[in-house]
């Protein structure tokens, strides 16, 4: 099965995340990739339109794992094609005034995945908590909220554990 990466705004394919993240699903047999957006930046549509192109090109439905504007990637991809599963790290949601609607069909996102787990920092400042309780509440997600912030260095050990269980489920 195929596991897809997709990075924060300012980050890249090779983010202290993924390095962590991408050794534990190859353990479990997954065939990983971390998709490079550098050069879309700042253009969320055209992030959401490549990762759709590469999971079109696959036999099976992927695992997607995003982080932060790739968290949103993530879920408008899963809005248009069926995924086998969602693991968003502090995912850019709600943020109408930066991430405008990519297509998507309705406001709560209505995503066609198998299990979703939405982990998320009390101390982010950058996106408010409550909209990944919101998105994990509509989706009858599981919800992780850990002591730690946008970044989520201090909490890589915990979110490592949390990714081995999702993957055991997908």
């Amino acid at each position: 099965m195929h596991l897809i990466f997709s990075h924060g705004h300012i980050s890249s394919p090779d983010s202290h995340k993924i390095r962590v993240l991408a050794p534990l699903a190859e353990a479990a047999g997954y065939t990983t990739r971390a998709i490079d957006y550098r050069d879309l930046r700042d253009d969320a549509g055209g992030r959401v339109e490549r990762l759709c192109a590469e999971l079109e090109g696959l036999a099976q439905p992927a695992v997607l794992v995003g982080s932060s504007m790739g968290g949103y990637v993530s879920v408008a991809a899963a809005c248009r094609i069926a995924v086998a599963g969602l693991f968003l790290l502090a995912p850019a949601l709600y943020l109408n005034d930066r991430y405008p609607d990519a297509g998507l069909i309705a406001q709560d996102y209505p995503v066609r995945s198998g299990p979703i787990t939405v982990i998320h920092g009390w101390c982010d400042n950058i996106i408010p908590w409550q909209n990944a309780q919101r998105f994990a509440q509509a989706q009858s997600a599981s919800l992780h909220l850990l002591d730690t912030d946008h970044g989520m260095h201090s909490a890589m050990e915990q979110i490592a554990g949390l990714f081995q269980s999702f993957l055991e489920q997908t």
